[in-house]
């Protein structure tokens, strides 16, 4: 089946759990797909784990505004379009509530709201 032929799909944190299976199912639909991670062994890993020539990896933090700034510039330049954007790059860090720190909150708030309020309002920066 390919539902999703010549359509253009972002996923972040594409390189495991949900994000990689869901790489691998729109690769498998006929999307090609650029996923992103923060570590470049893990990506390069599931770019050869998914396959075929409809994959790209692009290394990156969402929270880092220069990596989100490269992806979609690599994205614009290699298909000048995202027909659906998957955010889905996130992280969990539980800890009593008497042994959270600042450096603890700003880190799982600067992915998990930051990164993904500018992953989706980045998108613009493509075309």
């Amino acid at each position: 089946m390919e539902r999703l032929k010549d359509k253009v799909a972002v996923i972040t944190g594409g390189n495991s759990g949900m994000g990689l299976a869901t790489a691998q199912r729109f690769v498998a639909e006929g999307a090609y797909v650029f996923i992103t991670g923060r570590s470049q062994s893990e990506l390069d890993a599931a770019v050869k784990q998914i396959g075929g020539n409809n994959i790209s990896g692009v290394q990156g933090d969402v929270s880092n505004m220069a990596d989100l700034d490269r992806l979609y510039a690599v994205v614009g330049e290699q298909k000048d379009r995202i027909d659906i954007l998957f955010v889905n790059a996130g992280v969990g860090q539980f800890a009593p509530l008497g042994t959270i720190t600042e450096a603890h909150f700003d880190k799982i708030f600067s992915v998990n709201v930051k990164g993904l309020l500018f992953t989706a309002k980045s998108t613009s920066l493509v075309s």
